[in-house]
């Protein structure tokens, strides 16, 4: 009788072994585990994305200069633009954009995160009648203004950091040299209307508006 279960117990032992191996040999399984592998790079892909989104601070060096992105327009996010006519009628484009996961965060809690990044690109423009009518388009771009969220008040003292943000200004004649001196004379005077959002014009942002 032993021996009858001992063999029995063997049978069984040697069909599992068998059932596992023609599983992982199987197509089935093999396509399962590719498609688990792709889920989880992806999966990787947009943590790091979402983690990385918010570390601004890596673009300011040790006395508070901000740096100017590098491929902002690739690897940003276009938050929205503004047609801006001035009192002669020439009209501006003024193109903001931000890191993946800026909108998400903003209108999940209503406001920027720290170390969150704007660029707004302003570039002139040309027009011309089409079918639709008076048509404008972006042409050339002649100032940057870059923007850096600071919760923490990281560079008190410093000119170009106040009012909850790090503030950097880049003409297209110097596009690789910070001008602003002052942010409160080079750049927040553009933004008073806008104070009681952060400073930032959001409603221009359809993109941070909950969906």
């Amino acid at each position: 009788m032993m021996t009858t279960l001992q063999l029995s117990d063997s049978n069984q032992r040697l069909g599992r072994k068998r059932s596992t191996r023609d599983l992982l040999s199987s197509r089935t399984f093999k396509r399962y585990l590719i498609v688990l592998l792709l889920a989880t790079l992806v999966g990787y892909q947009v943590r790091s994305q979402s983690s990385g989104s918010q570390t601004g601070f890596d673009l300011v060096d040790k006395s508070g200069n901000i740096r100017k992105p590098a491929d902002y327009r690739d690897r940003y996010q276009a938050l929205g633009v503004f047609s801006v006519a001035d009192l002669s009628g020439d009209v501006e484009m003024h193109y903001t954009y931000a890191p993946p996961g800026t909108a998400e965060y903003f209108r999940k809690n209503g406001k920027f995160a720290d170390g969150t990044v704007l660029v707004k690109e302003v570039l002139g423009s040309d027009h011309a009648q089409l079918t639709t009518g008076d048509a404008h388009w972006a042409s050339g771009t002649k100032v940057w203004f870059i923007m850096i969220k600071d919760e923490k008040g990281r560079y008190r003292g410093n000119p170009l950091w106040g009012d909850g943000w790090g503030w950097a200004l880049y003409k297209s004649d110097a596009p690789d040299k910070q001008v602003a001196v002052d942010y409160k004379k080079d750049c927040l005077g553009c933004h008073v209307p806008a104070q009681k959002t952060d400073w930032v014009y959001v409603q221009g942002y359809p993109v941070l508006a909950s969906k």
